[in-house]
């Protein structure tokens, strides 16, 4: 009897290790995929739908064709690829910058992207207040001292060194045009780079220059270079966002070439915009983007340059000889190699060219 106990017992003990092991083993059988799935899942297709972007345009609003719908097109891009939600609100004047600003912290915006110089004080002003909420600002560096605002900066008299010398080579009447959307540091520099341009391809040029003070008053764009073309320029370039447009108009009704900013602006007028000094704004807006989801934002300036894909000249050439194509692209070398420095201040400029650059009166 206690023989046959023995083998009973036995045996139980057997049927319930067996048991015990079978069910360990196919736990952690189970387990292990579903882990490796949980981290691929996180790896490729991130959930990033609760991060929230605003956009705080200045007054060209985001149907500019330029400045601030080259920021909106960035942000969009961003919302495709990254899944993320994003907004904007247009500033009408001044005094919506402050109260669009406000509106996206209430809503717990993540990051709040302002478009242009002229929210620099709006954004200075509820970055202090607000150290906590994340910033950039466009084409102003005067927060770079806030640890939460992140400046977005270009080398834009590199790209209208570029058109510059298109405009130079261009030109039948030796001279040209430039309408400016308003006068300061910032916007100096298209000047700057554009008049160094048309004077190393042509230094017989004569360059025609006009500050419209607004960027979004077409009907002064359109006077402004209709003045310039009664005067005999045959090739106009604009750095005035929507004031720019009726400039574009302008060369259109009367036969010249029109030269857009910011953005590839050809699609406006084919037959009349020949190139334009390109500042990926898109791409700067977008990289911002980015560092969120990535957790790697970072205050401080960021600078786009050429070297970059920061500025360029439009890849629209239809109206261009390959002469000019040619030139053009020898130039741009010199650039990325430091060999040809575009002058960015008005001390730079005039030691080389002296002092043709009239819309910067000090």
């Amino acid at each position: 009897m206690k023989k046959k106990l023995m083998a009973v017992l036995l045996s139980t003990a057997m049927v319930f290790s067996m048991v015990a092991c079978g069910g360990s083993d196919n736990s952690a059988e189970t387990a292990a995929p579903a882990d490796n799935s949980a981290a691929t899942e996180t790896e490729e297709t991130a959930d990033n739908s609760e991060i929230k972007i605003g956009l705080v345009t200045d007054v060209g609003g985001v149907n500019d064709g330029s400045f601030n719908q080259s920021a909106w097109e960035g942000l969009q891009r961003a919302q495709s690829d990254l899944g993320i939600e994003v907004n904007y609100l247009e500033s009408k004047g001044d005094s919506d910058y402050t109260p669009n600003i406000e509106q996206f912290m209430d809503e717990e915006y993540d990051l709040i992207i302002c478009v242009g110089y002229m929210l620099a004080d709006a954004t200075r002003a509820a970055a202090e207040a607000n150290p906590d909420q994340k910033f950039a600002i466009i084409d102003d560096s005067s927060c770079s001292d806030l640890d939460n605002v992140s400046c977005l900066m270009f080398k834009q008299e590199q790209a209208s060194y570029l058109v510059g010398y298109v405009a130079g080579l261009t030109t039948k009447t030796n001279k040209v045009g430039f309408v400016l959307g308003m006068e300061n540091e910032t916007m100096n520099q298209f000047g700057y780079g554009y008049c160094a341009g048309v004077k190393d391809a042509n230094p017989d040029a004569e360059i025609l220059q006009t500050n419209a003070n607004s960027f979004a008053d077409s009907a002064t764009g359109k006077s402004s270079a209709t003045a310039m073309i009664t005067n005999g320029a045959d090739v106009i370039f604009h750095a005035a966002g929507a004031t720019g447009l009726g400039a574009i108009e302008a060369c259109k009704e009367n036969g010249v070439y029109a030269i857009g900013v910011d953005s590839d602006q050809s699609s406006i007028a084919p037959e009349t915009v020949i190139t334009s000094a390109m500042k990926r704004v898109d791409n700067a807006v977008y990289d911002a983007a980015k560092a969120i989801t990535e957790n790697a934002y970072s205050a401080g300036v960021v600078t786009y340059d050429l070297s970059m894909g920061g500025v360029d000249i439009a890849p629209t050439t239809d109206l261009l000889s390959d002469e000019t194509i040619a030139a053009v692209n020898e130039v741009k070398e010199k650039i990325l190699s430091g060999e040809v420095t575009v002058p960015a201040d008005k001390a730079s400029f005039e030691e080389k060219y002296g002092d043709i650059y009239t819309l910067d009166a000090e």
